[in-house]
């Protein structure tokens, strides 16, 4: 079985970076035909994600556009606006995460395309909600970090902020517009209306910071103070052992009662500060201080086999260097190879979701800009001389004919 819910669905792809790319990454995924429209400046991601062997594709590039049909179009020539227009009308969803205000300049905006086509459904994934005073500022993942309180978590925990050395606002909120994306396609195909999508990322991770650590002053009054004192403990780390590191986690009253076994530190089994879930959270500090103390009279693997034989949660603290060589992603087979049309041999990132038993295909490999170009406009209803023109303009360009 194939699972492609979203086939027939066509993805017009103005997204840039990572933000962005996440989002229609996915719904490719799902079988949709995503069409990326990329200046001829190139998407920033293809050198700021690192070196590659032509210059053209970052692996963070190379993961985040794979399945997605490029075509290459200066939007400020009016021959790339009329191709623009044509895509416009044969897509189901447009998704955009440039500013607003540049949007708005090129006509293509949620207001301005809906207005023509009032059943198309449009995700803009911004920094900012368009409704508030930081609307239009620009932004990037480790601002929002900083700007949601992410990185002062770490202040709280360790003395300095810090940043979560991933892009991690990129991927929450792309993952995120893409689920806004599928409830609106299933409220389309009931109802046959489009819909406006706004998925702002500083809303959107704050969201997140303030589930979770809003914590005691989520009652009126306040019961005690902001933050989760399990997460923000300076002991709530990756384990010393005798050879690396370790991570475990154990929260049931069982759980800690086969910690304290396993550990050897049966003499704090009939502590009452440690007896109960409550008692814990009373005594999280004294806790987390004997959960988090070095174990460094064992090995990694022996405190694994220890630990996993009393159904405690663990695993080793992978590097990575050695997160892709983990038995378990070595056996489902998460990272493939393939040969990339331009870069050679490649490493690929399978998708991690199952339906029916069955992991969704691998799509194409990332295109370089342009590599559809020509085709794409030949579908929209251009004759050759006409693409042949905009070529030579400069309004189009083709990586296969190597404008």
């Amino acid at each position: 079985m194939t699972f492609e819910s979203l086939k027939g669905i066509r993805i017009l792809d103005l997204t840039s970076v990572v933000v962005g790319p996440v989002c229609t990454w996915r719904l490719g995924q799902y079988g949709a035909e995503v069409i990326k429209v990329e200046s001829p400046g190139g998407d920033l991601m293809r050198g700021l994600g690192g070196a590659s062997p032509t210059g053209q594709h970052s692996g963070t590039y190379l993961h985040l556009n794979r399945g997605k049909r490029n075509v290459c179009l200066d939007l400020k020539a009016p021959d790339a606006r009329e191709a623009l227009d044509r895509l416009l009308e044969t897509a189901d969803v447009v998704v955009a995460n440039m500013r607003p205000d540049a949007l708005a300049r090129l006509g293509i905006d949620a207001e301005s395309v809906r207005a023509r086509y009032p059943e198309k459904i449009y995700c803009l994934i911004t920094g900012y909600g368009t409704d508030g005073p930081y609307a239009g500022l620009p932004t990037y993942d480790s601002v929002i970090q900083g700007a949601t309180g992410m990185a002062g978590l770490a202040m709280r925990r360790d003395g300095a902020p810090a940043y979560v050395p991933m892009l991690i606002c990129d991927h929450v909120a792309g993952e995120i517009a893409a689920g806004a994306i599928l409830a609106a396609l299933v409220e389309r195909g009931t109802t046959g209306k489009g819909c406006s999508i706004e998925v702002p990322m500083f809303e959107t991770m704050a969201a997140f910071v303030l589930q979770e650590h809003l914590a005691q002053q989520s009652f009126d009054p306040p019961v005690g103070p902001a933050g989760d004192l399990r997460l923000l403990s300076p002991h709530n780390k990756p384990v010393a052992t005798a050879d690396g590191w370790i991570s475990f986690t154990v929260n049931t009253d069982s759980q800690v009662k086969a910690f304290l076994q396993v550990t050897e530190r049966r003499d704090l089994l009939e502590d009452p500060r440690f007896s109960s879930v409550g008692a814990r959270a009373r005594h999280v500090a004294e806790w987390f201080e004997i959960r988090g103390a070095p174990l460094t009279h064992k090995t990694t693997d022996q405190w694994l086999a220890l630990l996993r034989a009393a159904d405690i949660a663990a695993q080793p603290c992978h590097t990575l260097e050695s997160l892709p060589n983990d038995p378990h992603l070595q056996a489902v087979g998460l990272i493939q190879e393939e040969e990339h049309p331009t870069e050679g041999r490649t490493k690929v990132v399978r998708a991690s979701i199952r339906f029916d038993d069955q992991y969704l295909p691998l799509r194409g490999a990332s295109q370089p800009r342009g590599w559809e170009t020509s085709t794409v406009l030949g579908e929209l209803g251009f004759s050759k001389e006409h693409v042949r023109h905009m070529l030579d303009a400069g309004s189009a360009q083709d990586s296969v004919r190597g404008d």
